[in-house]
């Protein structure tokens, strides 16, 4: 492939240095030197030593910062580029930057993409609406996960300043001589950068240009010369770019699909095949009666089976059924009171199986083609080994005793939270150790629990050290808390969150939290749409109606690219523990559960169809190319996304009660459509088409809730 011209002002290397010209001192001062008689546009020779004259310290290419031309506020950049922007293989990332000069001539910018084997590419950036903010954006596509980075080059852009006053010119009759020959130099100068770089048919063509570009020839042959696109596109490729500006460069990571495109399924392998006896007592679910889950969750179309802790449960302060403070001996306690006499974090429970039958559980569900996440939960119960081993890494109260969780009034007597500053080398290293245990046991992905009551500064290393030494592993945040801790931790390197979608229920809830995740905080944070969670009932759904559920269910996993179920919502399992409360009676935290997936009502059918959907449309796989969609009724939420050639359009009642009907407009030209022809739309849930145009009436009930349409030009069939 032929090489970019060379720059007739070099780049600034790394260090992002750019040589100037010497600068403009005043006049008095150019009378008081020896060569005050010069031409005031030839530069004076400096003279060997003058105290008078200020030095000029290099420019450079920082960020918001302003150099020779100005380029600042670029995106996506986190914290002024201590952390990387975040992308997965093969997406389209927008970069933007605010670029402008003094003056009236042109410029012209560009994003410099260097991927991870060093490789540089350029992409050039167009000015956007509104113009006069000088906006400047480009779309960048990016490749095979790793390390990259990108910087913004400004440049003088002499061809379009050309082009600018030429056409003025040539219409009026003025200067064309001049006119003329300054296009033959740029034109020359083009040809020539070609030449050497062995860009033969692009030389010709600009040789061509510049001997047709003569003052005696009519001017519909100038003008040809000053519009024509090929001559144009080639000026671009070659004319070497004056006043080069580069900014600093930023860290850019693409991670593999998987961390932002999945559909997890949660499930506690305690309660699949339990068996409760005449007496009272259970016999526990194991790893090996879970595989038939694992068989069941894949044929759903599910890409994630997610566990609970699988480690052994401390017996002290165990908790009984509904949290209470009273266990019975059968009781089997919460999972996330980790650590007893069979061991800690690097040990399974017993009634669970054995290592070896955890592997062989793990073998099973890539062969099923699922990933395995597990719950890496930092906290012990008193009975885990580290309360004697290691009681520095804890928080000894006044009375000597170590101190456990609470959330005044609540108590949570059978976990101890960790302590990160006693000592922070100890126990950073022991969490980093652990999570590769596990990840040598197969696991790929990582669900953090409460990291927002860990420091971030621990997260930042951590997520640094599992980047640098298994790069494939995906790590999840579930910090249901403020937006700036949430962001934080994305920031620092979970590749997923939790989120506030469970309660987001109503049409401008859901607008504007959809707007924000895929506008404001999408190159940093990726959402994971859980309907629910064992923590969470949520109040849409406590009626028990089975349209409550699906409704949530259609917005899911149509709004979010990663979006997961916990067992029992397909079963339309509502009761609450308390009124207003969103804890389940029954909770499973406390006791097993085992369930009958084919009891009705049940939605397993629309979790199969609507994990196909997103299987078959990259346009649900992503979050960027997102638009909240006008409706008439507050009871209709609608939305678009769109990736390249796949359009997808999502409407959904928000009445799990009675039928609602209003317009729905789509913003055709958003779409890449003509917004003034008709398009067709095939319903991805009923296998229904329809014509339609930008507005649209529509009618929605309890048995049919949504519309998930395919758009496409109607004269395409």
């Amino acid at each position: 492939m032929p090489q970019e011209p060379p720059n007739r002002q070099e780049p600034a290397p790394r260090a992002d240095v750019q040589p100037v010209s010497p600068p403009v001192v005043p006049e008095q001062a150019l009378a008081d030197e020896p060569d005050a008689g010069r031409p005031r546009h030839a530069a004076p020779e400096p003279p060997a030593e003058n105290p008078t004259r200020i030095p000029v310290p290099p420019r450079r290419g920082v960020p918001n910062g302003f150099g020779r031309i100005p380029v600042h506020n670029v995106s996506p950049v986190l914290e002024n580029g201590a952390y990387p922007a975040k992308a997965v293989e093969g997406e389209t990332i927008t970069v933007r930057a605010n670029i402008f000069r003094e003056g009236h001539d042109a410029l012209g910018a560009c994003v410099i993409l260097t991927d991870p084997a060093g490789t540089e590419q350029r992409i050039d950036m167009a000015q956007v609406e509104p113009m006069g903010l000088d906006i400047w954006a480009a779309q960048v596509r990016l490749g095979v996960p790793g390390d990259y980075s990108f910087r913004v080059e400004a440049f003088d852009d002499r061809w379009r300043t050309w082009q600018h006053n030429a056409a003025i010119k040539l219409d009026a009759g003025l200067d064309v001589p001049l006119v003329c020959a300054e296009g033959r130099i740029l034109l020359e100068e083009a040809a020539e950068a070609a030449r050497a770089a062995d860009a033969e048919h692009d030389a010709a063509l600009l040789a061509d240009a510049g001997r047709r570009l003569d003052p005696g020839a009519p001017v519909q042959q100038l003008r040809e010369v000053v519009t024509g696109p090929e001559v144009d596109a080639a000026m671009s490729r070659w004319l070497p770019r004056n006043l080069l500006t580069p900014t600093a460069e930023f860290p850019l990571v693409v991670h593999r699909r998987g961390a932002q495109f999945s559909s997890w399924y949660e499930f506690f392998p305690r309660s699949v095949g339990a068996v409760r006896h005449e007496d009272g007592s259970w016999t526990s679910g194991t790893f090996r009666s879970s595989e038939k889950m694992l068989e069941r969750i894949a044929e759903l179309g599910f890409t994630v089976a997610y566990l609970p802790p699988i480690n052994p449960i401390g017996r002290a302060f165990r908790k009984g059924p509904n949290n209470t403070l009273q266990a019975g001996p059968d009781d089997p306690g919460s999972p996330w009171a980790i650590g007893s006499a069979d061991g800690g974090h690097d040990a399974v429970n017993p009634e669970l199986g054995t290592i070896e039958d955890f592997d062989h559980f793990v073998a099973r569900a890539h062969e099923l083609g699922l990933e395995i996440a597990l719950d890496f939960a930092l906290q012990a119960s008193p009975d885990h080994p580290w309360a004697v081993e290691h009681p520095e890494w804890f928080t000894t109260r006044a009375d000597g005793t170590i101190a456990y969780a609470e959330n005044p009034p609540k108590k949570y007597q059978d976990i101890y939270p960790i302590n990160f500053d006693n000592d922070p080398e100890g126990i950073y290293n022991e969490a980093l150790r652990l999570a590769e245990f596990w990840i040598d046991h197969g696991v790929t992905i990582l669900r953090v629990d409460n990291p927002h009551t860990k420091p971030v500064d621990f997260w930042a290393w951590f997520a640094a050290r599992l980047h640098e030494r298994h790069p494939e592993v995906v790590i999840q945040a579930e910090a249901f808390t403020r937006p700036e801790m949430m962001h934080a931790l994305a920031k620092v390197g979970f590749h997923l969150s939790y989120c506030y979608y469970t309660w987001r229920n109503t049409k401008y809830e859901l607008g504007e939290y959809l707007t924000e995740l895929s506008n404001e905080s999408v190159d940093f944070f990726r959402p994971n749409f859980f309907t629910n969670t064992p923590d969470i009932n949520p109040t849409f759904t406590q009626s028990g109606n089975p349209a409550a559920f699906a409704i949530r269910m259609i917005l899911a996993a149509t709004m979010s690219p990663a979006w997961g179920v916990y067992s029992g919502f397909e079963l339309c399992e509502h009761e609450v523990l308390k009124p207003g409360g969103e804890e389940y009676m029954n909770s499973e935290k406390y006791e097993f559960r085992p369930r009958d997936y084919d009891a009705e009502p049940n939605l397993n059918g629309l979790m199969r169809m609507l994990n196909a959907i997103r299987a078959g449309h990259p346009a649900l796989q992503q979050m960027r190319g997102t638009q909240v969609l006008g409706t008439s009724s507050d009871k209709i939420f609608a939305f678009a996304k769109r990736d390249g050639d796949d359009r997808v359009v999502t409407i959904v009642s928000l009445d799990p009660d009675e039928g609602v009907d209003g317009t729905v407009h789509i913003d055709l030209g958003w779409l890449g459509l003509d917004p003034d022809a008709p398009v067709r739309v095939h319903d991805e849930l009923t296998g229904q088409d329809f014509d339609w145009g930008a507005d649209n009436y529509v009618r929605l009930w309890p048995a049919q809730p949504a519309h998930v349409l395919s758009v496409r030009p109607a004269d395409q069939g």
